[in-house]
């Protein structure tokens, strides 16, 4: 199911509506976000087109006005795909490719190729299959996927079966076998997090390209792979981190994004689980982002829905560097904002520029402190309060 684009640049045209829930200014930053998507996945976006309704058209999302100025846009600039912000149902999208005449597709279905295209491991390309299939199945109707001859003949279609039919048992079959295929890779999984023993477990968690990757080279002084793209890291990389004298076990984990997938949510959940199982969450913020407020609210609602919203947490802001003024009265101005008055422990760094990592050290080792002591009561001697160590 996966396929692993070449990047042939395809031309591209967004769609967003505005509602009572998304203002004009919020469907513009939604629709910038939904461009770096595209770019992400190798498309050129041309133009972006927003209309004002109450709630999208049931047949063709848009209005007829409104899909007259699109459709005449696609034929005046050769355009190959057209992309919603917002999730359409399957018989939008059957309208709309009839209309239109090209590629229509969802930010749901963008975010799912993305993930194709970054699936590096087995366990990863395996989840992010089952989400595409999860994806697939409601949308077969007037598709012409022909699964069946992609079976070498292997479950053909009972006399009076429809091709339709033969395609969704063929896709639920397909999802039972890597929901299986799933179990036993997360049961292997289990075991490998039950042999890490006591130690106490700190998770990367925030909104996708906020640094997370990198302060994780920066802490664990390895390399692991970051880009400035959305969903650089798919594959959870766990390193133990020293700091000061105290050990602990650090995961970079997927980055979370608006309006992410319930199929990936669904599919990435043994991922998930070290967000779940971890001692310690450290919220990484892209603070030079102009809509970091928002993502914040994002990771907190997916915490919520993983049901780890109630874990110990440190929130880092990151890329203080690309704030107007990178002094450190800036620092200090921030200081005296909401941001530092959250009632969690708080730290402003640079993960590139190494901006304050000590600072966020000296955090790390008192939060794993506390978790540590509780664990090994006995060896409160060996970890001395900070004000010892200085």
């Amino acid at each position: 199911m996966i396929e692993k684009k070449e990047k042939n640049y395809e031309k591209i045209v967004l769609i967003g509506i505005i509602n009572q829930n998304q203002p004009k200014e919020k469907v513009d930053e939604y629709l910038k976000e939904l461009a770096f998507l595209a770019e992400t996945a190798g498309g050129q976006v041309l133009k972006s087109f927003v209309q004002k309704l109450d709630k999208p058209n049931p047949k063709t999302f848009l209005g007829s006005g409104k899909l007259e100025e699109v459709k005449k846009y696609i034929e005046d600039n050769d355009i190959e795909m057209v992309i919603f912000d917002d999730e359409l149902s399957p018989a939008q999208q059957k309208n709309l490719e009839k209309w239109l005449q090209v590629k229509i597709i969802d930010r749901t279905r963008l975010i799912l190729d993305i993930f194709a295209q970054r699936a590096q491991t087995s366990y990863a390309r395996t989840q992010v299959e089952l989400a595409q299939y999860q994806y697939l199945l409601p949308r077969l109707t007037g598709m012409w996927t022909h699964l069946e001859r992609q079976r070498g003949g292997i479950g053909m279609r009972g006399p009076g079966e429809t091709e339709i039919e033969t395609d969704r048992r063929i896709v639920r079959d397909k999802i039972a076998l890597l929901k299986k295929k799933l179990t036993a890779i997360d049961k292997q999984m289990a075991t490998q997090r039950s042999n890490r023993g006591k130690m106490v477990r700190a998770a990367l968690v925030g909104y996708t390209n906020v640094g997370k990757s990198t302060l994780m080279n920066v802490l664990s002084k390895s390399e692991v792979f970051a880009e400035n793209k959305l969903f650089a890291t798919l594959d959870t990389t766990v390193r133990k981190i020293v700091v000061h004298n105290i050990p602990f076990l650090l995961t970079d984990t997927v980055g979370f994004i608006r309006k992410l997938p319930t199929q990936l949510i669904e599919s990435f959940k043994s991922t998930l689980n070290e967000v779940t199982e971890a001692d310690l969450l450290i919220h990484v913020v892209d603070v030079s982002h102009p809509n970091f407020e928002e993502h914040m609210q994002t990771v907190e609602q997916i915490l919520g829905e993983i049901n780890a919203a109630d874990k110990p947490m440190v929130i880092v802001f990151n890329k203080v560097d690309l704030l107007p003024d990178t002094s450190k009265q800036t620092i200090k101005n921030l200081k005296k904002t909401w941001l530092n008055k959250t009632g969690k422990p708080t730290v402003f760094i640079s993960a590139v520029n190494k901006i304050n990592i000590d600072q966020l050290k000296d955090v790390l080792y008192t939060e794993v402190r506390k978790i540590h002591i509780k664990r090994f009561p006995y060896n409160d001697f060996l970890y001395p309060d900070l004000d010892s160590l200085t």
